[in-house]
């Protein structure tokens, strides 16, 4: 997708050095674009828990390229086996919430030989092809998700599409395209007028600081709402649709998102407005069945709600918003059930979220 007019993807091998996989810093952005290095196993974790490289996919493809830097590290190492498989265990622990994370980790895992150079050069390989999986699966994400942003054209004769999204879903969060965001790219390059509401997603406002960013680059129109003025505009008939994105799925259909998806899925079924959720099969977890029992959802530093960032006098400065000793509890993602939700937008096409549908995905 586009910065100043330029295309650019979220993380990338250095084609002239394969030693060095370059990122985009996403914690300083909207107030500074910034691309960085990783250069270590540890790096990748570090990435991944500070939120430096965030959302469901590329926290997976991250995670594989973290391996293949302990693949690299293991050549000095008396161990290289037992080095590699503490490595893994540690970039597993970063976040728990997107599967995406685990099953990297396994992949990479899986291809562990103990010819040093045939073990580079095979981590190397495979951390590229998830990395082209992930690419490939949100850009058919948006060939599908785009029909459904065309028939609500086609009934409101060709007037804006209003789309509602929560937390950042877009190209930030995977390689490029995005997840909820990719059927919006597709529908405004092929002239469909959308506007897009842009849910600030407190407390680290991902919404308003990176969604916001990357669908302005674009030039698509949008505007930011506070969390709680969803239902509101909704219930004005502002809204025709909702795309949310996951970090977990359960088979029988059960979304883990950004806290507050939740929430407007229940004022979106209220208002009979489709609530869609865009997601490649690499976020679902087959294995489980209950979200709401099944999923743990990750409790984040306390911090991130009695603080506020912003950039004032050309700084990105942090300041206190509540009282210094009130207690604070900050649950990262909600679970919204499967009975609430339109359909999932995936790769493979448009399913119900149901069992049935959702285990053809499988193979």
């Amino acid at each position: 997708m586009l910065v100043k007019g330029k295309p650019y993807q979220t993380i990338w091998m250095d084609q002239s050095d394969q030693d060095r996989i370059r990122y985009i810093n996403q914690d300083i952005l909207p107030f500074e674009f910034r691309i960085e290095e990783m250069h270590s196993s540890a790096d990748g974790y570090d990435m991944i828990r500070t939120m430096k490289v965030r959302g469901a996919p590329l926290i997976g493809v991250t995670a594989a390229f973290g391996i293949y830097m302990a693949c690299l590290e293991a050549r000095q190492q008396p161990s290289p086996l037992a080095y590699l498989m503490k490595q893994a265990a540690m970039i597993r622990e970063a976040r728990p919430t997107a599967v995406n994370l685990a099953r990297a980790v396994d992949r990479m895992l899986g291809i562990m030989t103990n010819d040093p150079d045939q073990l580079i050069h095979d981590a190397r390989a495979e951390a590229l092809k998830i990395r082209e999986e992930e690419l490939h699966a949100s850009y058919m994400i948006g060939q599908h998700g785009l029909e459904i942003i065309r028939g609500i054209s086609e009934s409101k004769n060709r007037e804006p599409v209003n789309i509602l999204t929560h937390c950042n879903a877009g190209w930030l969060a995977c390689i490029d395209y995005g997840t909820a965001t990719s059927p919006i790219y597709r529908a405004f390059d092929e002239q469909i007028p959308v506007h897009v509401w842009v849910d600030e997603t407190r407390p680290r406002n991902q919404g308003a600081r990176l969604t916001a960013w990357e669908l302005g680059q674009h030039g698509v129109p949008h505007t930011v709402i506070v969390d709680n003025a969803g239902g509101h505009i909704m219930q004005k008939g502002m809204v025709d649709v909702v795309i949310t994105g996951s970090d977990r799925t359960t088979r029988h259909g059960d979304v883990a998102n950004k806290i507050g998806t939740y929430l407007k899925a229940l004022a979106a079924r209220d208002n009979d407005i489709p609530f869609y959720v865009a997601l490649p099969v690499s976020t679902i977890d087959f294995d489980i069945a209950s979200g709401i029992n099944e999923i743990p959802i990750e409790e984040r530093d306390p911090d991130e709600v009695r603080v506020m960032e912003g950039i004032s006098d050309s700084k990105i400065q942090s300041v206190r918003i509540m009282p210094e000793d009130s207690p604070v509890s900050n649950y990262g993602f909600d679970v919204t059930p499967a009975g609430l939700i339109s359909g999932l937008i995936t790769e493979k096409g448009i399913c119900k979220a149901s069992e049935s549908e959702i285990m053809k995905l499988k193979d």
